[in-house]
């Protein structure tokens, strides 16, 4: 499917690197926003990621830039392990909002889900089920701490369980969402996640087994040993995310209604 900038309402960047954004925002001729995941994780969980303190600094800069409201960091997924427990989590919640002070406005959160990678890494992420009694502690935590340097907190895709505690109930890119930021109205619901978030349609463009974090809980890396492979065979002059068309492709022209 082929999908034409002239048809683009506006663009929502999903990164763990958000380097590369510093230098083509300038040349962005359509509305954004920028999510940015920042976990307190180490490399025992996410090997490939860059050092936190340079996405932390590119956050700082791009929000100096473009503005605190186009920046979003999500902190997500969340899970608890011996390693990970709830203490570490909040410890580690408060020491980014309050390096990010100022920088951000908004926290999105959410919460491992058990995919086929989750499982086949169950012995690093040595996770550990979410309770109610966890929930009572990490969702007046999270409320407070984001209070306290001056932004919100919402959570994705996980329904109205954090709402008791002072969560907002807005989902990532909703319909007033969108509409503020493009002037436009009508917007139907994202019919991928149906169900899960009241999020806009939007057209996710990725690709699976691409991504060199390595993050053992990621579920777009089904297969790692496709990665090297499908990275290699990038090309930054395709039109393509993964290698070039061939004879016997067929192209359809991507339409959102």
């Amino acid at each position: 499917e082929r999908i034409y900038f002239r048809d683009v309402d506006a663009f929502l960047f999903c990164t763990k690197n958000p380097l590369p954004l510093l230098q083509i925002y300038p040349y962005l001729e359509k509305p954004f926003l920028i999510h940015v995941t920042i976990t307190p994780y180490q490399k025992d969980i996410e090997p490939g990621v860059i050092d936190k303190r340079k996405i932390i600094q590119a956050i700082q800069e791009l929000s100096r830039l473009v503005g605190a409201e186009k920046i979003y960091v999500r902190y997500d997924p969340i899970f608890l392990s011996p390693k990970y427990s709830l203490d570490y989590h909040i410890r580690a919640f408060e020491k980014l909002c309050k390096q990010l002070q100022g920088s951000v406005k908004h926290y999105i959160i959410s919460f491992l889900d058990i995919y086929k990678n989750v499982l086949r890494h169950q012995s690093t992420l040595q996770f550990q089920e979410m309770t109610l009694e966890t929930y009572d502690l990490l969702g007046p935590a999270m409320v407070r701490i984001s209070k306290k340097y001056g932004a919100t907190v919402q959570t994705c895709a996980e329904g109205s369980i954090m709402h008791r505690y002072g969560f907002l109930p807005n989902d990532c890119l909703d319909e007033k969402l969108a509409q503020s930021l493009t002037g436009k109205r009508g917007f139907s619901k994202w019919k991928a996640r149906k169900g899960k978030c009241q999020c806009v349609q939007m057209v996710d463009i990725g690709a699976y087994n691409s991504c060199q974090h390595y993050c053992q809980y990621c579920y777009a890396n089904y297969d790692e040993k496709q990665i090297l492979k499908r990275v290699q065979s990038h090309d930054e002059n395709s039109s393509l995310l993964i290698g070039h068309l061939q004879k016997d492709d067929i192209l359809r022209d991507r339409k959102v209604s």
